[in-house]
């Protein structure tokens, strides 16, 4: 296996809406941040992959436009998954152990302004049973975090308290949507409240992935990834037990997050429910700094807020304020997909 890093990560501030920018007037200075950042030009770059949704842009092969924002040329080495890109980052780094590349640029972008992304996010899932009710996103995340308190792991203070905590912590972060005393807001689907629940906004995130002496020329202190993983759900809502999340404990238990505790997890949580049921999965205590970023509860950009967990957690590394941080990144209704990483900083290689 080759080592690979993450080093460098950018992304923009995340807004409400973003009606005076395309895709690509968002995407551009997030690209050129993130190279800069290296020294790196596009044409030092052996890889390019990208995570979107031709669904929020209300049009077919979307991503082709955004590509604009790299450049038309040289020509690259290009690929597209239509998910979160924390998952074109997964590819990245299959691309990397290959040896077909050194260095890969991941971005991903998501405007959920322009539509109604409850609605739009109905289309994942399944198209015989449970899209032709038109459950939306946050019904079903109701329905989980009741059956949590019908189960006893939660109550509506706790939940509460959750977001409270993310978002006090986000006001130290300058690319947040929601930071502060956010109030907890009317029930929009019981038991969950608007401060339950993530803001609507746009936003995108890049990162530069590179391989051992390369990525130590590029980076001060590069974020390792050493352990990676993705696990998927069944589909069918109702054969899941919605209290738990074995995918997530078994892409954390192949990815080695629990062969040595974590100081940091970044987990992408868009609802507080979640992060009860992530918490209890991955067996965090709190001794852990959770969400120091504030999480997807202070900024959820749709495609990308699984990417900017990953790019967070490595942040931080990069400061120097973690040593080892796992980073989560899920997609689908009631946690449905997860992918779970564990990144080091080099002493921690050492």
């Amino acid at each position: 296996m080759r080592d690979v890093a993450i080093v460098a990560f950018a992304q923009t501030g995340h807004r409400r809406r973003t009606d005076e920018l395309s895709e690509v007037d968002m995407l551009m200075p997030v690209l050129h941040q993130v190279l800069g950042e290296t020294g790196l030009k596009a044409r030092d770059i052996g890889f390019t992959c990208s995570g979107s949704s031709d669904y929020l842009a209300g049009r077919a092969f979307s991503f082709t436009m955004a590509l604009d924002g790299v450049g038309a040329h040289p020509p690259i080495s290009e690929s597209h998954v239509e998910m979160d890109g924390a998952w074109a980052l997964y590819e990245a780094w299959v691309k990397l152990q290959t040896g077909e590349a050194d260095t890969a640029l991941v971005y991903a972008y998501g405007k959920s302004s322009p539509g109604e992304v409850r609605d739009v996010l109905t289309r994942q899932l399944d198209p015989y049973y449970a899209a032709p009710l038109w459950p939306d996103s946050v019904a079903l995340a109701a329905l989980q975090a009741q059956a949590l308190i019908d189960a006893g792991a939660t109550d509506e203070a706790a939940l509460a308290a959750v977001a409270v905590r993310s978002r006090t912590d986000a006001a130290a972060n300058p690319y947040a949507q929601l930071t502060g005393d956010v109030p907890a807001g009317d029930y929009l689907v019981r038991p969950l409240r608007t401060g339950d629940c993530p803001p609507v906004g746009d936003g995108a995130a890049a990162v530069v992935l590179a391989v051992g002496d390369t990525a130590r020329a590029l980076c001060a202190r590069p974020a390792w990834i050493r352990g990676i993983d993705h696990r998927i759900e069944a589909h069918g809502l109702g054969v899941r037990d919605l209290t738990d999340s074995p995918s997530t404990r078994l892409a954390a238990e192949r990815a080695g997050a629990f062969e040595r505790p974590v100081d940091t997890a970044e987990l992408h949580a868009p609802f507080t429910s979640q992060e009860v049921v992530l918490r209890t999965a991955l067996g965090l205590g709190d001794e852990v700094s959770v969400n120091p970023s504030g999480g997807a509860l202070a900024a959820n950009p749709v495609m990308a807020a699984g990417l900017v967990r990953l790019g967070e957690a490595a942040a931080r590394i990069h400061r120097g304020e973690s040593d080892r941080a796992l980073a989560h990144a899920t997609s689908g209704p009631c946690l449905q997909q997860n992918l779970v990483a564990v990144l080091e900083g080099e002493s921690t290689h050492a």
